[in-house]
């Protein structure tokens, strides 16, 4: 009976995403500004990284990228919920906050993939690929980092009282998060104060099982490590934002609409 809620949060949330055609095309519009603009400038400074031309070495990167803002703009939604009150119809239903959370996560996590494979498809007629990829390991590498790119996104979502505040927030965190996770460069090469912050970073373990899957001898880390930080992030990240819901002051803003005073 706790799988029908679930999977009707889910089902909205899908649909809403494919209503959004505009924003499945801007997913892959940013990711590809990276690779040929950005990865063309900084290719044309430091040729190869790990032996690998630019480019191809972002590859893993903008696969990441494209999975952390699709989940960040999915767990949008949530506090867009909170202020039109649809968040307070459900946490006033008979169902363990939990389960709102899950559902929330995974229809982040599933908008990641969903633009993270269009993304794929793209790169792959252009040949960004190699014949070498581990398609298996691949799509491991997609599940496990969209429901930790899910887990950043709620907890964002779960601190956030307004749409206003979500976007402040959300650039305060997705852009140290981005930049300090090895999709721009070697963590290992980086300076020991940046890449200690970088190893706290759990979006660096996605960036690197990524780099399992499609460029080995790139990674930083090895993929069992880069499976368990992931696996134990999303727990964390699911259960402080289940504790964050239960809190009275998850719906406050409903409240302060109906009291005619927005927060």
């Amino acid at each position: 009976m706790k799988l029908r809620p679930v999977y009707a949060v889910l089902e909205r949330e899908v649909v809403r995403m494919f209503r959004q055609r505009g924003r499945l095309l801007s997913a892959m519009v940013r990711p590809l500004i990276w690779l040929f603009v950005i990865g063309a400038g900084f290719g044309a400074i430091m040729d190869q990284a790990r032996g690998v031309p630019y480019q191809y070495f972002l590859v893993p990167g903008v696969l990441g990228m494209t999975m952390l803002f699709g989940a960040m703009l999915a767990a949008l939604t949530t506090v867009y919920d909170k202020e039109s009150g649809v968040m307070r119809m459900m946490i006033v239903a008979p169902l363990p906050h939990a389960w709102i959370v899950i559902a929330k996560l995974l229809s982040a996590a599933l908008a990641g993939i969903v633009q993270a494979l269009l993304l794929l498809v793209v790169l792959a007629l252009l040949g960004y690929l190699e014949p070498r990829t581990d398609w298996i390991l691949l799509s491991v590498a997609l599940v496990t980092t969209s429901l930790a790119c899910g887990g950043i996104g709620m907890l964002t979502a779960s601190f956030t009282r307004t749409l206003d505040n979500f976007a402040a927030i959300m650039n305060f965190v997705i852009f140290p998060v981005f930049f300090l996770s090895g999709s721009l460069y070697p963590v290992h090469d980086l300076p020991q104060a940046l890449r200690w912050i970088a190893t706290l970073n759990p979006y660096t373990y996605g960036v690197d099982l990524l780099k399992h899957a499609t460029l080995p001898r790139v990674a930083d880390f090895g993929a069992g490590f880069d499976l368990a930080v992931l696996a134990g992030f999303t727990l964390a990240a699911l259960a402080a934002a289940s504790w964050r819901f239960s809190q009275e002051s998850a719906y406050e803003p409903m409240i302060h609409v109906l009291a005619g005073r927005r927060g």
